[in-house]
């Protein structure tokens, strides 16, 4: 071999080896809108970072949870970054199965919302760092509401709310109001226990034992039956976000309680037909001003054991920070940043001219508290959740319940019967008590 072929092989030797030298990092993310946006923006990570490769695995929301769940906990080591709820955040990271989340002072960690940093923090450890966040808000036609006379108040009650659906409901034109009835833990459940919550109710006392059978839940969900029967749209039990979300940009919703993340597409007048009659309020309460509205995050986290941490580490920083929260607001503008997550996204003159839903959201997310949500003193964390392993059977088999007495299948009474006998299979079968 001659000196020039031998320089040529060894620079190509040299080449392929820096080729190979750059870490893979796996993420595992859902498939909505602000996380296939970060996939998009993601290549500014990598420009800045050409010793970090990234490769999307993305999915729907069950599959998601069900491979990360899994591969969590097998010790799979397929992912070294995984997108989590604020469901999962405090169970796997009280588990040990989170990599503790280290950041700098350019991070501003004190930025991140109390109430959201509150949800993802265990021991005083964050274990998954907020991408965007959500409450619940009350978003009704105004319109509607200011020719039933009516002025709703910034924090109504749900008395109020029932008397003005009965004043503007004028099927099949406009339903009175609209409100979540497909089961799941995560679905109807998700506003059901929030009712139950500002009813006075809980889903355990300190003991773990289940109290579906009490007085607020069948306040609550006597009083969720009755309103969505005489108000509501037909069929509502099989009613999920997506479905009043098409129903409420056609004009057909004269009001709806649901997630915050709402109000940006209520309120865009290319997806909704009464865009500028919209208006924004506090989730109605009743007995109790607490866990009246939802608190709920999605966020990235890194698997303990991880062999990739610094790398995975320094994504997560990027992904979730404020200058990432810029570069959105540059790209696609103010109104669709990832919001719920920092307090200076907030402050920002251009995202409140933007979002005119922005001072309601905020003080939603900021009213929630995780750790206090329910008037009776309860065992566990998460407002329109539990916190522990076992919710999410409970809550699936539940909302089943719920949704069978809304469509008229059951009474009230038996299918609180069957979800308390449910629950409290599931609990002695954990061990929460005999």
């Amino acid at each position: 071999m001659n000196f020039r072929l031998a320089t040529v092989c060894a620079a190509g030797l040299l080449a392929a080896a820096g080729a190979h030298a750059a870490t893979e990092l796996v993420i595992a993310t859902v498939n909505n809108g602000h996380m296939i946006e970060m996939q998009k923006l993601s290549k500014n990570f990598e420009a800045a970072n050409p010793d970090i490769k990234l490769k999307w695995v993305t999915l729907e929301e069950g599959v998601l949870r069900q491979r990360v769940t899994t591969d969590i906990a097998t010790k799979g080591g397929q992912f070294d970054i995984m997108t989590i709820g604020m469901y999962e955040a405090p169970i796997w990271g009280k588990k040990g199965w989170l990599t503790e989340l280290k950041t700098d002072a350019a991070y501003d960690v004190n930025d991140l919302l109390p109430a959201v940093r509150g949800g993802l923090t265990v021991d005083g450890k964050l274990f998954a760092a907020p991408f965007y966040g959500e409450s619940s808000m009350l978003m009704y036609r105004k319109d509607l509401a200011d020719k039933a006379g009516i002025k709703v108040a910034d924090n109504p009650t749900w008395p109020q709310i029932a008397d003005l659906a009965k004043k503007i409901h004028n099927p099949p034109n406009t339903y009175g109001i609209c409100l979540r009835g497909k089961p799941g833990w995560g679905d109807n459940m998700a506003f059901l226990s929030t009712l139950v919550n500002t009813h006075g109710g809980q889903w355990f006392d300190m003991s773990w034992k289940p109290q579906l059978e009490s007085k607020p839940w069948k306040d609550a969900i006597g009083f969720y039956v009755d309103l969505l029967k005489n108000y509501g749209p037909p069929g509502s039990s099989n009613n999920s976000f997506n479905e009043i979300l098409a129903l409420t940009n056609s004009g057909k919703c004269g009001m709806w309680i649901d997630a915050t993340i709402a109000a940006s597409f209520v309120s865009d007048p290319k997806q909704s037909k009464v865009a500028d009659q919209m208006a924004f309020a506090q989730a109605p309460t009743a007995v109790t001003p607490k866990g009246a509205n939802w608190l709920w995050s999605w966020n990235l986290a890194i698997p303990a054991g991880s062999k990739k941490v610094d790398a995975a580490q320094k994504f997560v920083t990027w992904a979730t920070s404020k200058e990432y929260i810029q570069l959105v607001a540059k790209t696609n503008g103010w109104a669709n940043v990832p919001t719920g997550t920092r307090k200076s996204t907030y402050a920002s003159p251009e995202f409140q001219k933007a979002a005119r839903f922005a001072a309601a959201e905020l003080k939603a997310i900021e009213s929630a508290n995780p750790t206090d949500s329910t008037l009776p003193k309860s065992p566990y964390v998460g407002v329109q959740f539990a916190a522990i392993p076992e919710f999410q059977s409970i809550g699936i088999a539940v909302g089943q319940q719920m949704s069978a007495a809304l469509a008229g299948k059951t009474s009230i009474d038996d299918a609180l019967k069957a979800s308390q006998v449910a629950a409290d299979r599931e609990m002695k079968k954990a061990g929460y008590y005999k």
